[in-house]
Parts: C-alpha cells; structure tokens; sequence
C-alpha cells in the first residue's frame, strides 16, 4: 500500500467507535462469567461466541489475568478440562464475533476502493506455536486467514494483523450477519489439510486454519485473550476503551437479560400485561421468561412499543417474571 492511500485510509479514522468489534475489553459478561463448553454458542462473554466442536472440553471464564500497565479490567480464559489429542477431520475450536453489515459499510468491500483492515488484541497461552485469525464474508462467501505466533509460553503478547480490502463482494446494508473476525484454536484437517488462504476468495475449508496448534490436545493448556480491536487501516492504533455503560449498551443490543422483576395484574381481553420493554435490539428478539409467577401462558407481542402478555390469568391475578431477549447474530 502507498503512503498516499494508506493516509487517505486512516485519515478520516473515527477516534469514537472506531473499533468494529464490541466489547472487545471482555467487560460485559451477561451470561455467566464461567461455564464448561463443548458445543458452538454464546456461553459467558457478550459479543463473542465460544465455539467448541467435538474438540474437547473447555471452561471458559472471566480473568482477571490481563497485560500488565495497559489497562485492561479483564481478559477471557480458555481452560482445557478434557482433552482430544487426536480430533476428527470436523472438529474445530473458535472464538468469532459477528458483526452487522449496516456497520461496515465505510469498508467499501466490493469496490475498487475497498480498504484494509487490521486486527489487534493481547494474548497468552503454555501452549506456544502458530494460530490462525481469520475474516468472513457471511455474505458472499469469501474468507482470508492470516497466521500469527505465540512466541512464549505464559507471556502476554500484542499482536497486530493486517487484512488487504476486497475488492469483491459487496457487504448487505442491512442488520445481518455480514462479517466475522475469528480466532481458532484448534483445527481438523477438514479446516487444515489445504494451503493456507492469505488473500481474499472463494472459501475453502481446507484452507481456512492450516497450521493452527491444538489447544485441546492437553488439559494443561489454557489461553487468555484480550484486548481485540478492529478497525479501519493498515496499522493499529491504541485500544479504544470506553465507559462500561456505553459498552452495556451496544451489547444489549443483540442479547439482554432483564434481571429485575417485572410484574402486572391489570385486565385485558387476551390476559394481563406484564411489562413493558423497550430496546434497540437488532431485530424482534426471542424471549425467555423465568422465575414466573401466576401461572398462565407466556406470550410475546412485538408491535410498538414492545410488550410482554401472561394470558388466560383472570381478573386481578398477579403476573411476574424475569425476562431475557436474545437477539444474536
């Protein structure tokens, strides 16, 4: 990249939200802040799946192991607790978010001036080697992976990476899944048998993690990881630390658990209203509701504004809940 492109790119780099990532500073952790994870879902920190596919068993936990004097509260903790030494061709471990493409739209991926991207973040591990960071385009099927290294064993280590822009495949301009920053940690030879792809193109699973070290194949390993930022340009600046609020926000956005009870007995034709909720969520989200009380049926109706209905309770019968909005990528 030249000078020239490389000031144009960076210089209308936004000094607010400029990370594309959220909560990257592992500080909102709605879920649980530890749970033991064997299957691909959103388990404990907000923003970002945990991603184990028949390749051991792992806790993942909140830390309060971080890299010293740069200011981080917390880091996320990968602790093997069931190893595979020896894992099947489909077996995988990630650590992806996924991210809306209604907010990437200044990459101008799919155009001749597509722009460069670079990924930073702090990590450590015992187990030492190469590891694969790769982006996807969810929308047209297009990925490139990038390898790094873990150098020292039980050292915090910052790692910069850097993305070319692509010039084909424009992202939707829409609220869904468009693009995913992901960090393996392990790799069947489903993922790993190829060369790994280190330019933009057509996707290749075999070409996705070649060369990714195991993290599964000891219960003596386990992994840190902070600090993940993504944003516009050839290098990396500083981590971009906000208010813990500001961050609570955006992620409630795509998953929000209302701890507090919410209650209601007034009468209406088609039962009681309970509650309320107003939110910026991504799109109508699924409910849960739990630790109920009054009995009844448990419904949802998504109009404007959004509320929450117990029907069939009668007249002046109480009606409480907790309540948790998933609306994730």
């Amino acid at each position: 990249m030249t000078l020239a492109r490389e000031l144009a790119d960076t210089a209308g780099r936004p000094q607010v939200d400029k990370n594309l990532l959220i909560n990257g500073g592992m500080n909102v952790w709605q879920r649980s802040t530890s749970a033991s994870v064997s299957t691909d879902t959103y388990h404990t920190v907000d923003r970002f799946s945990i991603g184990v596919g028949n390749m051991g068993v792992f806790t993942s936990s909140r830390s309060t192991d971080v890299p010293s004097g740069q200011g981080f509260g917390y880091s996320t903790k990968w602790d093997c607790t069931t190893a595979d030494a020896s894992p099947a061709a489909g077996d995988y471990i990630i650590f992806p978010q996924r991210l809306e493409g209604q907010n990437l739209q200044h990459l101008l991926k799919g155009t001749s001036s597509a722009k460069a991207v670079t990924v930073s973040f702090w990590i450590k591990s015992n187990k030492t080697g190469t590891y694969i960071l790769e982006l996807i385009d969810a929308d047209n099927a297009r990925n490139i992976s990038k390898s790094y290294t873990i150098d020292t064993a039980n050292t915090w280590e910052k790692k910069e990476i850097t993305f070319e822009g692509d010039t084909t495949g424009v992202l939707d301009n829409d609220n869904g899944h468009s693009l995913r920053c992901q960090w393996w940690f392990g790799a069947g030879s489903t993922f790993s048998s190829g060369t790994l792809q280190t330019s933009w193109a057509a996707g290749v699973n075999a070409n996705r993690a070649v060369g990714q070290v195991n993290l599964a194949d000891s219960t003596s390993n386990e992994l840190y990881i902070t600090g993940c930022q993504l944003e516009v340009g050839s290098t990396a600046s500083g981590f971009e630390f906000e208010p813990y609020q500001v961050t609570d926000i955006k992620c409630r956005r795509y998953y929000d658990d209302r701890t507090g009870e919410h209650e209601g007995s007034r009468n209406f034709s088609n039962g009681a209203l309970v509650t309320m909720v107003y939110g910026n969520w991504r799109t109508s989200p699924g409910t849960t509701y739990y630790d109920t009380v009054g009995g009844g049926t448990w419904v949802t109706y998504l109009g404007s504004p959004k509320s929450f209905l117990a029907t069939n309770g009668g007249v002046g019968v109480l009606r409480k809940a907790k309540i948790k909005v998933d609306a994730e990528l």
